[in-house]
Parts: structure tokens; C-alpha cells; sequence
């Protein structure tokens, strides 16, 4: 593993019961990223309304976040749907850690990045309100089934597999869904004449190159426990835990925004 300078990870959702905090604290700890986007729905303020629930591992997860920033690690903490009364707080800087509604990121390489949470997006993927409302509480049951699911193959001594993600790989409408939410972010990249979006909201985590950008997400740490990661060099790569697995890079990079400007 190369060494690691910034690290992208979203939809964490402390406050639910299916947050991996011990495993995104063993992520911090192993490759201690000198900066880091925390990309929205890190606390779950909307499940916490409704039951308050932070157990010791994920308050401990909170701490290690305040640690890492007054270690020097710069924290650029972006809130999502999930967590939206914070960006009442955006502008907000204490010490190395700083609330923005969205960022710019510039690899080690040169390329630059929108960086937001996504879900800004939901009104361009021609899906009707009702429909995104009524899809997120399935993902609510979606994800108490996996967990279950997880349980009993835990029982049997089988790996950990994202039901979810298998059953959401099976619906047309759902992958529909996917690309005109990754049109919509990588379009607003090109309308700012960057070179490609990071973003999670979607819990799907890959790579694509669309409407002449890159477009990156970071996944999620409730089924995927994915993370995005830049080395020194500027190289991105989607790491999984626990294995630690690279599951992808880059296709072949394309030309910097400011080149095909010029070109």
C-alpha cells in the first residue's frame, strides 16, 4: 500500500445500528491520511431524532475524527441529507477541522475535483419525490435485512456479503437511477470546467468517465465499508475493508480540464 495522502469516505451513519464504526477507526488507524473528506451523512441526525443511539465504538469513532484534526490531519466535513442541520454551521473552522457545503480538491497530480455529498442531485435523475422518499425507506428495510442476513452467515462462518448491494444490482431501475445521478454530478463538474466529481449519497461506490469528467464515489460505511483514497503520487484508488482490497482505479486518465479548454 502506497502511502496515502488524502482519504474521501461518506454515509457512515453514526447513530444507526449499522454504522462500521470499529472497522472505519482500524481504516484511520492504518493509513492515517493526511487529509480527509468527511463527504456527508457521517452522523445521522435524522435517525437520531427519532432514537438516540451513539454506542462506545462509534463515540469513540467521534473522537479519533477530533484527535486526527488536532494531530495536524486537515478535516473537510461536508454534510449530507442525513446530517443537514450542520450545514447551517457552514464556514465553521476549529483548528484543522473545518463544516463547507461543498469543496474543490486538487490531486497531487493537478487534477481538479468537485466534492460534495450528492444528494443535490436527486432533482435531476427524473425520479418523481415520492419515489426517492418511498426508496429510502426501503433502504432502511433493505439494510435490517442485511444485517440478518450477515448474522446467519456469520453463524456458518461465511464472509460478509452486502444483500443490499445484490438485490439493488438486480433492479433496472435502480442502475437507471445510478447513471443519471452520475450524468447529473459529472455535467455539473464540466459547467465548472473541472476535471470530475467526488461524491457519495448513493452507497455505489466506482469509477466512471461521463459527460467528459471523471466521476469518483466513495461508497459508504454501513454495507460496502469502501473508501476513496489519493496516494502521494495523485493516483485514485477505491479501497475495501477489511481486507483492504484495492477494488478499482482509473480507467486511462483523461486530459486536465484546462487542456481540452485549450486544445
Amino acid at each position: 500500500m502506497q502511502n496515502i495522502h488524502t482519504m474521501f469516505i461518506s454515509d457512515v451513519h453514526l447513530g444507526t445500528p449499522d454504522c462500521q464504526a470499529q472497522l472505519l477507526s482500524k481504516a484511520l488507524t492504518e493509513l492515517a491520511p493526511k487529509k480527509l473528506y468527511l463527504v456527508g451523512d457521517i452522523i445521522d441526525l435524522a435517525a437520531m431524532r427519532k432514537k438516540a443511539v451513539l454506542p462506545q465504538d462509534q463515540q469513540l469513532l467521534l473522537g479519533q475524527f477530533w484527535q486526527m484534526a488536532r494531530e495536524g490531519c486537515e478535516i473537510i466535513y461536508i454534510p449530507g441529507n442525513h446530517d443537514a442541520p450542520l450545514r447551517k454551521v457552514c464556514g465553521l473552522k476549529l483548528g484543522k477541522l473545518q463544516i463547507r457545503r461543498k469543496a474543490i480538491h486538487k490531486t497531487r497530480d493537478g487534477r481538479r475535483f468537485l466534492v460534495s455529498h450528492g444528494d443535490e442531485f436527486d432533482g435531476h435523475v427524473r425520479i418523481h419525490p415520492f419515489m426517492l422518499r418511498l426508496g429510502d425507506h426501503a433502504h432502511q428495510l433493505l439494510l435490517w435485512l442485511n444485517r440478518c442476513y450477515n448474522k446467519v452467515r456469520q453463524w456458518l462462518n461465511l464472509p460478509y456479503r452486502s444483500l443490499a448491494a445484490m438485490i439493488k444490482q438486480r433492479f433496472s431501475s435502480a442502475q437507471r437511477y445510478i447513471q443519471n445521478f452520475q450524468d447529473a454530478a459529472c455535467i455539473e463538474a464540466r459547467r465548472q470546467s473541472l476535471d470530475g466529481y467526488i461524491g457519495g449519497h448513493i452507497h455505489q461506490a466506482g469509477f466512471s468517465h461521463r459527460q467528459g469528467a471523471l466521476y469518483c464515489n466513495d461508497g459508504d460505511w454501513v454495507e460496502h465499508c469502501t473508501a476513496l483514497v489519493e496516494t502521494n503520487s495523485g493516483k485514485l484508488q477505491l479501497l475495501q475493508w477489511p481486507s483492504m482490497k484495492v477494488l478499482g482505479e482509473p480507467s486511462a486518465p483523461l486530459p486536465f480540464a484546462s487542456e481540452r479548454v485549450n486544445s
